[in-house]
C-alpha cells in the first residue's frame, strides 16, 4: 500500500472516530443534561410561542426512565435518582400515564395533597384565590395557523410567583373555568397550560389527568432559538421572514 493510500485511509479513521465521539457526545447531553424540545401547540401562550425551541433540564428532578430516550418502551428502573420535587410555578416536560409516548408541556399549578378548583375563570389553590391583572393583549400564531390576539394576564400564585396566562374567552365562559375540586394524589402532580381556554391539561382528567412523579422529564430552562410560527427548524430560507430573533436565549418563567 502506498504512502498516500495509508494517508487517506488513517483520514477516514479520524473522521469516522471523531463523528462517533459527536454523536456519543450528543446523546450524552441529552441524556443526563439538556434535551431540546419543540413547541408544535399554542397551549402555553404567552409564555411559550408555537415555533418556540428550548432547552430542557434533565438535572432539574433528577431521572427516570422517561427521562432518558426510548423510556416509554424501555423499563430502565423505577422511581426516580438524584431526585428533586418541582416547585409551584415551573415549566414542565412530562408524559402522562394516559400518553406515555408523547412529550407534553405545561405548569406545575398543583403540588401533592393539593385541592385545585376554577371558578368562573379564576384560579383556587388550596381555596386560596390567585389573583389577576389586566396586562395588555397577547398575539400569537394559533393552532391553525390564524392570528390569535387575546387579553393577557398576570397571575400571582400563592408563593407570590408571578406569571403571564391569556383568556381567549370572558371569565366564567370556557370550557374549564368551573371545575370540581381536583384533590391532587400523593406523589401526583397538577399541570396546566397559560392559554387557559386553550390548553388539555390536568382539567381534562381523561386525556391528561394527574401527573406521577416518575413520569416527569425535566424543567424548561430556556429558549435558544424561535422558529416563529409553523415552521420546522431546518427551512432556513424562511427565518428571515418568521424567525422571533428578541426570543433567543430568553429564560422561562
Amino acid at each position: 500500500m502506498t504512502e498516500d493510500k495509508h494517508k487517506k485511509k488513517d483520514t477516514l479513521w479520524e473522521n469516522v472516530k471523531a463523528l462517533t465521539y459527536a454523536v456519543l457526545l450528543a446523546v450524552l447531553i441529552r441524556t443526563v443534561w439538556l434535551q431540546p424540545f419543540h413547541i408544535p401547540s399554542g397551549s402555553m401562550i404567552p409564555t411559550l410561542l408555537i415555533g418556540d425551541n428550548l432547552f430542557v433540564s434533565k438535572t432539574a428532578y433528577g431521572y427516570s426512565r422517561y427521562s432518558i430516550p426510548f423510556g416509554a418502551y424501555i423499563n430502565y428502573f423505577s422511581g426516580r435518582i438524584w431526585g428533586a420535587e418541582p416547585k409551584l410555578g415551573d415549566v414542565a416536560v412530562f408524559r402522562s400515564v394516559i400518553d406515555s409516548d408523547t412529550d407534553f408541556i405545561k405548569r406545575v399549578i398543583g403540588l401533592p395533597g393539593d385541592r385545585i378548583q376554577m371558578k368562573e375563570g379564576l384560579l383556587y389553590i388550596n381555596d386560596v384565590l390567585c389573583p389577576v391583572e389586566p396586562h395588555g393583549e397577547a398575539t400569537a400564531v394559533n393552532d391553525d395557523k390564524s392570528t390569535l390576539n387575546a387579553p393577557q394576564y398576570i397571575e400571582t400564585l400563592p408563593n407570590g410567583l408571578k406569571h403571564l396566562i391569556i383568556k381567549q374567552d370572558p371569565f366564567g365562559e370556557g370550557n374549564y373555568d368551573n371545575t370540581p375540586v381536583y384533590h391532587v394524589p400523593p406523589g401526583h402532580y397538577f399541570m396546566m397550560g397559560d392559554n387557559r381556554d386553550g390548553s388539555n391539561d390536568s382539567r381534562a382528567q381523561q386525556v391528561v389527568g394527574y401527573i406521577p412523579y416518575e413520569y416527569l422529564v425535566g424543567r424548561a430552562s430556556f429558549i435558544f432559538f424561535s422558529t416563529g410560527g409553523h415552521i420546522a427548524f431546518w427551512e432556513i430560507w424562511k427565518w428571515p421572514f418568521t424567525a422571533n430573533y428578541n426570543r433567543i436565549f430568553n429564560g422561562i418563567h
